[in-house]
């Protein structure tokens, strides 16, 4: 049996949508299971020579806890990842829904979206990003791992700036952030986040006022200078931008006749399309 998933970057919060709001990006990792194959693990592209091939890699560890106590057959898996790692761009919930989709594939289970969400976001720990993960477009995902799904404006043309040699785990993002916020940050928060749904639906012209944020973006910034230093030339150029997930990369939205500022060396400029849905799932 041969079973391919294909699963889209995804960015995560969005400005003020801290865990809740997501985005599908036309960038595709690959994974095909293939189990007349003899057994082994072979990565292509991004991370080809640092991930393990001894099994503990993120989609092999998705699963075995999406079936649980039953038993996979060897197989062998050939990974192509195309999301850079650790950047912001989803690439560790990419993995986690390549791993359940595979695994329900190959034991015959359920494996439509709403499933494998709902044991990805449980196993990865962030609905946000498996939520567009799973179904694609602009995502609202709530703490219960329920989600909406909306089609973005289709002047919504996403462009990721990614620091090529720098990189910020989730942790470490996370571990920056304050254990408390004022209530005025958080009201602010609450009516950016309202104004960010409707840029994104209707009037993506709103977007530069919508996406800014009092809850993650200014302490994951410090961490990373430099990007601070870039995001700051795209706001200057009244182009709207936020922090990619849990950084370092940026998204910004160009509008127009917009061009986003170059960023300069050490920087890769990704002018990425919403993708509308989300993994694809064939079996052969």
């Amino acid at each position: 049996m041969r079973v391919t998933v294909r699963v889209p970057a995804t960015s995560a919060n969005l400005g003020p949508g801290f865990d809740c709001f997501g985005l599908a990006l036309e960038l595709c990792n690959e994974v095909i299971i293939d189990t007349d194959a003899e057994a082994g693990v072979e990565w292509i592209g991004e991370g080809a020579d640092e991930l393990s091939t001894d099994g503990a890699d993120l989609i092999q560890q998705a699963m075995r806890r999406a079936i649980g106590d039953r038993p996979l057959p060897s197989f062998h898996m050939r990974a192509t990842n195309r999301v850079p790692l650790a950047r912001g761009l989803g690439s560790s919930s990419a993995a986690v829904v390549a791993g359940v989709a595979a695994a329900l594939a190959l034991l015959g289970d359920d494996a439509s979206p709403q499933r494998v969400f709902a044991l990805a976001a449980e196993i990865e720990g962030h609905p946000d990003n498996a939520a567009p993960a799973c179904f694609g477009g602009f995502t609202i995902a709530m703490a219960d791992a329920t989600t909406s799904r909306l089609d973005p404006h289709p002047d919504i043309r996403p462009v990721a700036l990614v620091p090529r040699s720098l990189r910020l785990p989730t942790h470490e993002a996370r571990a920056a952030l304050p254990a408390l916020v004022p209530r005025a940050d958080a009201v602010f928060n609450v009516a950016h986040a309202a104004l960010a749904v409707q840029a994104f639906v209707r009037e993506p012209s709103m977007l530069a006022d919508a996406l800014h944020d009092r809850l993650h973006e200014e302490a994951r910034l410090d961490l990373v200078p430099g990007v601070r230093v870039v995001a700051d030339s795209v706001r200057a150029a009244g182009i709207a931008v936020c922090v990619s997930g849990a950084g370092p990369s940026l998204l910004a939205f160009p509008l127009d006749q917009q061009q986003v500022p170059d960023p300069g060396e050490g920087w890769l400029v990704l002018p990425l399309a919403v993708r509308a849905s989300g993994f694809e799932l064939d079996r052969s």
